[in-house]
C-alpha cells in the first residue's frame, strides 16, 4: 500500500508530520507521499510561493525515509482535483492499494468534493481522528460508511480500494492559519514547527506581511 497525503502545507507543521508518522506506523507502510496542492479547490490558496512551501516540506520530511514528496499537482496549471491524482497513480500502480489520508474536517465534507464517489472507489480512505474530533457525516457519507468502514488495519490489505478506516490520532492545538497569524504577530511558534522549518521561515521572513498572511 502507498499512502497519499495532500494539502497546502502552508506551512507544514508537526501536526502534519505526526499524522503521517502515525499512518505509516499503524498501517505498516513503506511509503507515504506528501502531495502539495498548487491550486486547491476546497480551500483558500497558498499564501507564499510554491518553492517556499516545497522547500519547507523537504526540510520537514528529510528525517524519515518512508516519506516522499510527489510534486505532480504543483506542475499542473489546473485546479488540484484529487480525482485526477488518484487516477494517475492508479494507472501507475495498478496492483497497489492506495491509501488516502485525511483529517476529520476533510472527511466530514468529502461528499462536497469533485466526483467524491469515484475517489472512494479508487482508494482506501484513512481518517485521522484526534481526541475531540467529531465525525459528522452527511446522509451520503453515512451510506458510504455502512459498507466501507473497517476497524482492523489488516483488512485494508485484503482489497485494493473501497474501505474506510478511522486512525486514532494525537492532539495538536494549532492549524496552519493559526501558525501564520502567530508568526505575523511575532509570537512563539516553536512547539508547532520543525526546527529546520522554523529557521527557514525566519531566514526568508515568511508570513510577516499582509500580502502573504491574510
Amino acid at each position: 500500500m502507498i499512502a497519499l497525503f495532500g494539502g497546502t502545507f502552508d506551512p507544514v507543521h508537526l501536526g502534519h508530520i505526526n499524522m503521517a508518522t502515525q499512518c505509516v506506523n499503524k498501517l505498516g507502510l513503506s511509503e507515504l507521499r506528501f502531495i502539495p496542492n498548487a491550486v486547491p479547490v476546497h480551500k483558500q490558496g497558498p499564501t507564499i510561493s510554491t518553492s517556499d512551501r516545497l522547500a519547507m516540506l523537504q526540510l520537514a520530511t528529510a528525517h524519515e525515509p518512508r516519506f516522499t514528496i510527489d510534486p505532480r499537482e504543483l506542475e499542473r496549471d489546473t485546479p488540484s482535483y484529487s480525482l485526477l491524482t488518484l487516477q494517475e497513480l492508479k494507472a501507475e500502480y495498478p496492483d497497489q492499494a492506495l491509501v488516502f489520508l485525511m483529517g476529520m474536517d476533510s472527511f466530514n465534507s468529502l461528499d462536497k468534493w469533485y466526483c467524491w464517489q469515484e475517489i472512494v472507489a479508487l482508494c482506501h480512505i484513512v481518517v485521522y481522528q484526534r481526541p475531540g474530533d467529531a465525525c459528522a457525516p452527511s446522509e451520503a457519507l453515512q451510506a458510504y460508511l455502512a459498507h466501507a468502514r473497517c476497524t482492523d488495519t489488516q483488512t485494508l490489505s485484503t482489497r485494493l480500494d473501497g474501505l474506510c478506516y478511522f486512525l486514532p490520532g494525537q492532539p495538536f492545538e494549532a492549524a496552519s492559519s493559526t501558525i501564520r497569524n502567530a508568526i505575523k504577530h511575532r509570537q512563539a511558534v516553536e512547539p508547532w514547527l520543525n526546527n529546520a522549518v522554523l529557521k527557514y521561515i525566519q531566514t526568508h521572513q515568511l508570513y510577516l506581511s499582509s500580502s502573504d498572511n491574510p
